[in-house]
């Protein structure tokens, strides 16, 4: 399996982030980034190959073009203001308030922001646009021919929605992925998010669409982040009504519990019978991950791996989230060691 990788993710460096009531480093951080290549370098399931560029026509094919402009734009006019620390959202348009966009930058990022603990920096627009460089490549390998990619993104993607960042996301790969192959002549794709945490940007823009098939297997939001969005009801609406697919599960969740949702995943997807399949990775189902509730062992990522690979759908695996630094290589790689062993 090729991996498609970017050195620019380490432009993203944040130093701020609000947890727990304090200003901590962030747990996403580019350190993540060293410990699966270091893994993969190990194991060695395929070259390493740097992303091209497809410009902005494709991030603009998902996303708002006042959110990407934006984005571009923050650090600049935060710097402007004269403010010293990084830029972090402190107001937002809530309930009974008017949608408008501010002029002021501390409206603008209450208006794009959906969370507060992701503050905006120094090069985070370079890194989150070469992020999103690594999926479109990605995309394009399996276009091509291959059976199997895999993108290492970072930043990570599945929180961005249509026109908000937040949850360490800025651009939604995996979305921007799947509407290249669309535009490139599939008609059907799935995306099974395996992240701890609820796809909501990825549920946000697919909501109202059938064309693609969106599943969530995530902490109860009445217990995790992102709290707002994906209970097992939220289902989609109009021509999407039945395409969203969310198995919300409660704290210390082990694996047993949590593969019975899984199978039924695979289930609906083999039901769907897409044409591609995207697979959101995010490792932070681990048992020891700092900022998660499930109960996965390391084996269990390759097992899982297994059971992925046995749709023998073309896969393109999309880098999320995994917080436990120190063993997210073994569990990242683990679940393409399983998905390339059972293919």
């Amino acid at each position: 399996m090729k991996t498609v990788f970017s050195e620019t993710h380490t432009l993203r460096d944040a130093k701020t982030e609000l947890y727990g009531g304090e200003l901590v480093y962030p747990f996403e951080r580019p350190s993540r980034m060293t410990y699966i290549l270091d893994r993969l370098k190990a194991v060695d399931p395929g070259p390493i190959l740097p992303p091209g560029d497809h410009g902005l026509a494709p991030i603009l094919r998902i996303h708002d073009a006042g959110l990407v402009d934006f984005l571009q734009t923050a650090w600049d006019e935060w710097q402007a203001e004269g403010y010293e620390g990084e830029a972090i959202a402190t107001c937002w348009p809530a309930r009974r308030m008017t949608q408008r966009r501010p002029d002021h930058i501390d409206g603008k990022l209450g208006y794009y922001a959906l969370a507060t603990e992701t503050s905006l920096t120094p090069g985070t627009w370079d890194a989150a646009y070469g992020s999103a460089q690594v999926a479109l490549t990605a995309a394009d390998l399996i276009r091509a021919g291959e059976r199997s990619a895999f993108a290492l993104c970072r930043p990570p993607g599945h929180h961005a929605a249509f026109d908000m960042y937040g949850g360490y996301c800025f651009l939604n790969n995996a979305a921007i992925a799947a509407q290249r192959f669309l535009d490139n002549g599939a008609a059907r794709v799935a995306i099974l998010d395996v992240d701890f945490h609820h796809g909501n940007g990825t549920q946000d823009i697919f909501y109202d669409r059938s064309d693609v098939l969106f599943l969530s297997l995530h902490g109860e939001p009445e217990n995790a982040f992102p709290h707002f969005l994906g209970y097992a009801d939220e289902t989609g609406t109009g021509a999407g009504e039945g395409f969203t697919v969310n198995h919300p599960m409660p704290p210390g969740t082990p694996f047993s519990e949590w593969r019975r949702s899984l199978d039924a995943a695979l289930d609906r997807i083999a039901q769907y019978a897409p044409d591609h399949l995207i697979v959101s990775l995010g490792v932070d189902t681990f048992e020891t991950d700092p900022i998660s509730f499930f109960k996965l062992k390391s084996p269990d990522f390759t097992t899982y791996g297994g059971d992925i690979a046995r749709l023998g759908l073309p896969t393109l695996f999309v880098m999320e989230g995994g917080y436990d630094i120190a063993e997210i290589g073994l569990n990242t790689v683990n679940v393409i060691e399983g998905f390339l062993g059972a293919a």
